[in-house]
């Protein structure tokens, strides 16, 4: 218990200097709704922001809601997002994501970790994003390879998989942290 006190502390003052360092920090995904952001953050796998950025730009102006992107013709938006790799797994994420945003949620992107899950394309990580970004709900960690390398270098957990560091993490996290 001890251990996990002084763990907590540590975590508190590297809190506090990457808050000092990078004061302006937020969601480096351009999104101006919660549809937006989960589109985005499906994109963004395996590909870097600012490529999914370049294709958001155009993308969020030819598709505005979730049925736009529900009823395009599958081979329409893959062309749409293909230079963001993965393009048909992708586009089918998205389509499916929002058909049972229509369905099953009255056409709002949901607020709860559990319907995020539910959606096609959507692990923790995207839940987490589309959470914490669009609705301001801290349920958890976003995960992504930079949290990976560095939780393993600051030796705040030594596990492999997402879901082990994020559990990590959250022992140690405080959930809010204002000073």
């Amino acid at each position: 218990m001890e251990a996990l006190s002084a763990e907590k502390k540590r975590v508190r003052r590297l809190i506090r200097l990457l808050r000092k360092e990078y004061p302006e920090a937020r969601c480096s995904l351009d999104h101006t709704s919660p549809l937006e952001l989960l589109v985005a953050t499906i994109l963004s796998a395996q590909c870097t922001d600012e490529r999914v950025n370049a294709v958001t730009a155009e993308l969020f102006r030819k598709y505005r809601t979730w049925e736009d992107y529900a009823s395009a013709p599958a081979a329409e938006l893959e062309r749409d997002i293909h230079s963001t790799g993965f393009f048909r797994n992708k586009a089918k994420s998205i389509q499916g994501a929002c058909r049972l945003i229509g369905e099953r949620h009255g056409g709002r992107v949901p607020d709860r970790m559990d319907e995020l899950l539910g959606l096609p394309g959507v692990a923790r990580k995207t839940a987490n994003v589309v959470l914490g970004n669009a609705y301001r709900i801290a349920s958890g960690i976003v995960v992504d390879t930079h949290v990976s390398r560095l939780s393993a270098r600051l030796g705040l957990s030594r596990q492999p998989a997402p879901e082990k560091i994020e559990r990590d993490l959250t022992a140690v996290v405080p959930e809010a942290f204002d000073n």
